[in-house]
């Protein structure tokens, strides 16, 4: 094996201890696989109300880390084997309901919270160096940790070295944008930010200044580099070197069939005569009735425009008349939630609004579907596809970022494809895309399509590999780079 390298990861999010979506997974996952081959990893976040309540064995180290209007006392523990945990805490920013917001209200000093925390890890990050221990790479996730990145370049301008910092995009939609006023009050030198109009962009800053720019699945990454009109987009084609799509993977100890503690009875590929039982119990306990010949959607995650909420409320009556059940899981945007809550209603005897549901829920969800919808606007990677392949259930998804890249489209005789793919992003052609797979489920090869599924090979292992071979070359290799072309002129 390759010398380990020492990684830190930083991240807003961690799953189990800290989850809002899947970010959190993504993350989790991927620390494990890069300490399993052999690295020393360390997972930073902020020390949230929640962690604390999760009763973790922490230890404090008695010297605060020095911030330029604060400081920040760090916590060590232990997530997985090979994987350290550094937990921040910076007094009276961490001491709440809410890892972004409470009751759908954004916290207002956010930038200050993360802001900090970007600051605490390039002063820890520092720190190690001093301690003769540097970390090799620091690798920044999404825009609540953008801001380690000028910083670091900053040190290494000084110094003459420091660790290569890697930004990984998880979703270019949430940019951070603060007055840069605000920034600057809290330290950050305004010749190193990223601004227009007086806005800054957290995320703009980091694609501007960090070595390494990534996303998390190549057709997003194009989607990215070519958006005409965008300011992450303008950043990324004025850098020298193109942006890395490295789609997402599946923590398969975590989401596998085979060894599910939350199911009532346990598949795998070879016999998934078990999920009929799984479907079955759901459905008794959701008081739906309990009918083998019907099909079962499932739809899963945030109430949003992005994740094409407004469409399954348009579609979901006439799926629902396929004849088929649907159960609908999730929170967001009351508007949305309420036109869901409505389209239920019109199918009183077909379909269930769940709202919010628990992570234990969530894999009873997927072992009883015998198909996924996700009819997203756009999509970074998503994870619900991946999970929803393992378990034996077809995704039907948009053509869109990561959903391209993972779901190919069965042909009419189920002879290939692992999922249903339609284009436009409207509720007629999702439920045309939902009537495929209802009359695929009545041929004799839908066993063929939900076995090929669930053989994939999804798991960390290759992007895991992906990431350091970025950590360690000074350029993304060849095969893996996203030319980043100018956008098409206007027609």
């Amino acid at each position: 094996m390759a010398t380990a390298m020492r990684i830190l990861m930083v991240t807003s999010e961690l799953a189990p201890i800290a989850k809002v979506g899947g970010l959190a997974d993504a993350v989790a996952a991927l620390a494990k696989t890069l300490g399993r081959l052999g690295h020393d990893v360390t997972v930073a976040l902020p020390r949230y109300k929640v962690i604390e309540e999760a009763g973790l064995m922490l230890a404090r180290r008695l010297v605060p880390l020095k911030l330029p209007t604060s400081e920040a006392f760090t916590f060590d523990g232990r997530f997985a084997p090979g994987v350290q945990l550094l937990l921040l805490d910076i007094p009276g920013l961490y001491d709440r309901e809410g890892i972004y917001d409470h009751e759908g209200q954004a916290h207002p000093d956010n930038l200050r919270r993360f802001g900090q925390f970007c600051q605490a890890i390039a002063a820890h990050a520092e720190k190690r160096a001093a301690s003769g221990e540097p970390y090799d790479v620091v690798h920044l996730h999404d825009w609540h940790a953008a801001l380690a990145a000028p910083l670091i370049a900053g040190r290494r301008a000084v110094v003459g070295n420091g660790p290569r910092t890697v930004l990984t995009i998880h979703n270019a939609a949430h940019q951070g944008l603060f007055p840069i006023d605000e920034a600057v009050a809290l330290g950050f030198d305004a010749a190193t930010l990223t601004a227009s109009d007086g806005v800054m962009s957290a995320l703009g800053t980091g694609v501007a200044t960090a070595d390494v720019v990534t996303t998390v699945s190549t057709t997003y990454a194009r989607e990215l580099a070519s958006a005409d009109g965008d300011a992450v987009g303008a950043l990324l084609r004025a850098r020298n070197a193109p942006i890395v799509g490295v789609t997402n993977g599946v923590d398969y100890a975590t989401w596998s069939p085979s060894t599910d503690p939350h199911l009532v009875a346990r598949y795998d590929a070879e016999d998934a005569a078990n999920k009929g039982r799984c479907k079955a119990s759901l459905l008794a306990e959701l008081e739906m009735t309990v009918d083998p010949a019907l099909p079962l959607f499932v739809a899963l995650g945030r109430v949003s425009s992005q994740k094409g909420s407004d469409l399954l409320a348009e579609a979901l009556p006439q799926i629902a008349r396929g004849p088929a059940q649907i159960i609908v899981a999730g929170e967001g945007e009351p508007e949305l939630e309420a036109r869901l809550i409505a389209a239920v209603e019109e199918c009183p005897d077909a379909a269930i609004y769940l709202g919010h549901v628990s992570e234990a829920m969530t894999h009873r969800l997927l072992a009883a579907a015998d198909a996924v919808l996700m009819p997203s606007r756009f999509e970074p990677c998503g994870l619900v596809q991946l999970y929803a392949q393992r378990y034996g259930a077809a995704p039907i998804v948009r053509g869109t970022g990561g959903l391209l890249d993972t779901v190919v489209d069965c042909d009419a005789a189920l002879a290939t494809g692992t999922g249903f793919v339609f284009d436009d992003a409207t509720g007629e052609a999702l439920g045309a895309a939902a009537a495929r797979a209802t009359s695929a489920m009545r041929t004799a090869r839908w066993g063929e399509l939900r076995r090929r599924m669930m053989r994939l090979d999804r798991s960390w292992e290759r992007p895991a590999r992906q990431y350091l071979r970025l950590y360690q070359a000074p350029a993304a290799p060849a095969s893996e780079r996203v030319e980043v072309a100018p956008p098409a002129p206007p027609a």
